[in-house]
C-alpha cells in the first residue's frame, strides 16, 4: 500500500509546475513577440503582453508576405516539405530496418555476422563524416532541390536494424516451427507473425526518426538551394539576415511555433504506442 505523505506530494507538485514553467516560458516569449510589431520586440523591456499584431503576423507567416530582409518563402509550404521529408525518412528507415534485421536473423549466408556488423559499425559515421561524397553523388544525379534529395540519404539506419534484430531474435523459434508446418514461406511469416508482433517497436521507432526527420538542419542547408524547397527548420535560419532592425522578428517567432507542431502533435497522438515499445518486455 501506498504511504500517501501530503508534504510530499506538495513538493512533487511544486516541482513539476517548476518544470513546465520552465519549459513554458521561452513558448509565451515567442506567442507573445508574435503578437508585437518588430520595432517593439526590439525595445527593453520587451512587452510581455499579448499586442495587437496577432493576424497580420501569422498571416505573413503562413503565406509568405513578409516584408524583411530574409527570406520570405511560405510557412504552410515549407512545413509540407518539411513532412513529406521526415514521413520518407521514417517510414523508409522502418521498411529498410525490418528487412535487414529479418534477412540476417532467420537467414544463412556467408559471413552473415560479419555483415551484421558492418551495418553495425555505421553508427559511428555520422552524416558529417560523409557529407561531402553524399553530396557530390546527388549533385551528379540531378537529386538537389528534391524530396528524393532531402530525404534518401538519410534513410538507412544502422541502429534501427539493430532494435529490430534484437526483438527478432526474442520471438520463440516455436512460432517458426508452426508457420514452417502450415506452409507459410519466409514472406509470409514476416508479414503475418513479425510484423503484427513488431507494431509496437515500429511505432516507437516512428516517433524517434520522424522527430529526427523533421529537425534536420545541416542535411537540408547544403541540398537545397531553391526557396521553393526549403524545410521549416531551414526556413527560420533563411529569415534571419542582418542586424534586428532588418529582421521580422514576429515572423520567426510565428515560424518557430508553427515548427513545433507536427513534432507534438505526433508524440501525443502516440505517445501510448511510444511508451509500450520502448519498456513493453512481454514479447
Amino acid at each position: 500500500m501506498l504511504d500517501r505523505r501530503p508534504a510530499l506530494t506538495l513538493l512533487s507538485h511544486l516541482v513539476m509546475i517548476l518544470g513546465v514553467i520552465i519549459v513554458a516560458f521561452p513558448l509565451y516569449l515567442a506567442f507573445i513577440a508574435s503578437t508585437h510589431r518588430p520595432e517593439e520586440i526590439v525595445q527593453l523591456p520587451m512587452p510581455l503582453t499579448p499586442g495587437n499584431y496577432f493576424w497580420q503576423t501569422w498571416h505573413a507567416a503562413l503565406f509568405g508576405n513578409a516584408t524583411g530582409a530574409g527570406s520570405h518563402a511560405p510557412v504552410l509550404r515549407m512545413m509540407w516539405i518539411s513532412l513529406v521529408s521526415a514521413l520518407i525518412i521514417s517510414l523508409g528507415k522502418i521498411a529498410i530496418s525490418l528487412l535487414s534485421a529479418f534477412a540476417i536473423v532467420y537467414f544463412r549466408f556467408p559471413f552473415k555476422k560479419l555483415v551484421f556488423w558492418m551495418i553495425f559499425i555505421t553508427l559511428m559515421l555520422p552524416v558529417e563524416v560523409r557529407i561531402l561524397p553524399t553530396y557530390q553523388v546527388l549533385s551528379d544525379l540531378n537529386m538537389l532541390n528534391s524530396y528524393a534529395g532531402l530525404s534518401v540519404p538519410l534513410i538507412a539506419s544502422a541502429t534501427a536494424t539493430f532494435l529490430f534484430r534484437q526483438f527478432f531474435m526474442t520471438v520463440p523459434d516455436e512460432l517458426v516451427e508452426a508457420a514452417r508446418m502450415d506452409g507459410a514461406g519466409p514472406m509470409r511469416f514476416f508479414f503475418d507473425v513479425l510484423l503484427p508482433l513488431s507494431r509496437t517497436a515500429m511505432a516507437a521507432l516512428f516517433v524517434i526518426q520522424f522527430i529526427y526527420g523533421w529537425n534536420q538542419y545541416l542535411w537540408p542547408l547544403l541540398a537545397t538551394t531553391n526557396e521553393d524547397m526549403y524545410t521549416v527548420v531551414i526556413g527560420i535560419k533563411r529569415m534571419i539576415a542582418g542586424g534586428d532592425s532588418q529582421n521580422e522578428w514576429n515572423v520567426v517567432m510565428a515560424t518557430a511555433l508553427l515548427a513545433m507542431l507536427p513534432p507534438a502533435i505526433v508524440v501525443i497522438s502516440m505517445q501510448k504506442w511510444f511508451v509500450r515499445g520502448l519498456v513493453d518486455t512481454e514479447k
